[in-house]
């Protein structure tokens, strides 16, 4: 039997555990149900390197992604998820045999999460990875603009948690824009890794900031300094021994560092560039996130060389109106982006709300190309309340001619 490390530092004492306890060479050390008693008792623990069955640990990690989901979803604020241990129940559903992946971008966004809150203590965390990987190479590859939509709708909902849509928008612009530019899968494969596991070392503080309306703390500041380093070593500890991935994840906020890897020079630019662009759309609660065109500029003003190529590829990637966000059209009508268009500055969009503030019940893709329904401007999530439903979007784009 094979087992699987627990993470022994989020047991509260004194609760009562869901699954069977062993040590790695199979000695039953609690039964279901027994707690752990004391602090002598958990360290009792970490020297029987204590661990779970395959099928239990899978089904405890999944309930502890619902448990944070859940805590999210009710307003909980971050610090208080951070200290929270690990749920004393599993639900028959938990053991349910089957890809827990099915549920599309927000099912990738729970099991990330979970992930990157629980770091170095995740649990079997390389395969769960690794299907998180393949799903939105999947789901990139089959249509990027409904990836691209959903994530930008899903970058403007704070409840969610930032930290996994973070990562998951920076994975999937990362990957057109690296096959725009022409780098080989095996480079893309690495990018992608990067991308969804470089802010491990400071997940949950990236939460904290994305609701805190001061500046960040001293320590803080510290912590997003080392967090590239950090991010590295708790791949490491996972078992990564890529240098590529791990050269991308840890120079990811100095792409030209002089221990950086020169084969990697591009793909370290492109999640650098990526990253900065992402951060700079969303919401904080000091400052209102920044239009596309205004993120870019900040990013790519003045930019020459290598800096330059990227930054053109990834404006054409997301165009400077990406599907997902919010534009006012030149009738007065309020529009989503649902589409790139054959220019980056002509997408096309689905008015959502007219000039009366009236929300429009039937969507209809318009090419913003057409001076009847041009565009003037975007819009700050902030600013447009009205619910948008996904999948209106992708059957009013199904009418779309083939190569609109």
């Amino acid at each position: 039997m094979k087992y699987v490390p627990i993470p022994i530092a989020m047991l509260e004492v004194g609760r009562p555990l869901p699954i069977d306890i062993w040590s790695d060479t199979g000695q039953l050390l609690l039964k279901r149900g027994q707690p752990v008693v004391s602090e002598q008792h958990r360290n009792k623990l970490h020297s029987f390197n204590a661990c779970s069955t395959p099928g239990d640990a899978l089904a405890w990690q999944r309930a502890y992604e619902r448990m944070v989901h859940e805590m999210l979803r009710d307003g909980v604020d971050v610090q208080t998820i951070a200290k929270a241990p690990m749920p004393d129940r599993i639900r028959e559903m938990d053991y349910v045999v089957g890809t827990p992946l099915s549920g599309g971008w927000p099912d990738l966004q729970d099991v990330l999460r979970g992930i990157l809150y629980q770091g170095g203590l995740a649990i079997n965390p390389m395969p769960r990875l690794g299907g998180i990987a393949r799903t939105v190479q999947k789901l990139v590859a089959s249509d990027p603009d409904d990836a691209l939509f959903r994530l930008f709708q899903m970058l403007s909902d704070n409840s969610l948690g930032y930290c996994s849509t973070h990562a998951l928008l920076c994975a999937t612009i990362s990957q057109i824009t690296a096959e725009r530019l022409g780098l080989d899968a095996s480079l893309r494969a690495n990018l992608l890794d990067a991308a969804l596991t470089m802010n491990i070392g400071m997940a949950r503080e990236q939460d904290s900031l994305s609701r805190q309306g001061s500046p960040p703390t001293e320590w803080q500041r510290q912590r997003i300094h080392e967090h590239p380093e950090l991010s590295a070593r708790t791949l490491q500890e996972f078992g990564v021994d890529d240098a590529d991935t791990l050269d991308l994840v840890r120079w990811h906020h100095d792409p030209q560092h002089a221990e950086a890897l020169p084969r990697n020079s591009l793909a370290r630019r492109i999640l650098a560039t990526v990253d900065a662009f992402v951060a700079k759309m969303a919401a904080r609660k000091g400052r209102a996130p920044l239009p596309p065109i205004a993120a870019a500029k900040s990013i790519f003003a003045g930019a020459q060389g290598e800096a330059a190529t990227v930054g053109a590829a990834l404006a054409t990637t997301t165009g400077f109106y990406p599907p997902g966000t919010f534009v006012l059209l030149s009738n007065g009508d309020t529009a989503v982006v649902a589409q790139r268009g054959v220019r980056a500055n002509t997408p096309w969009v689905i008015p959502v709300m007219d000039k009366n503030s009236m929300p429009i019940i039937q969507y209809t893709c318009r090419d913003t190309q057409d001076p009847a329904w041009g565009l003037v401007t975007p819009l700050n999530f902030q600013n447009v309340r009205i619910a948008v439903t996904a999948d209106k979007v992708v059957r009013a784009r199904s009418r779309l001619p083939k190569n609109p």
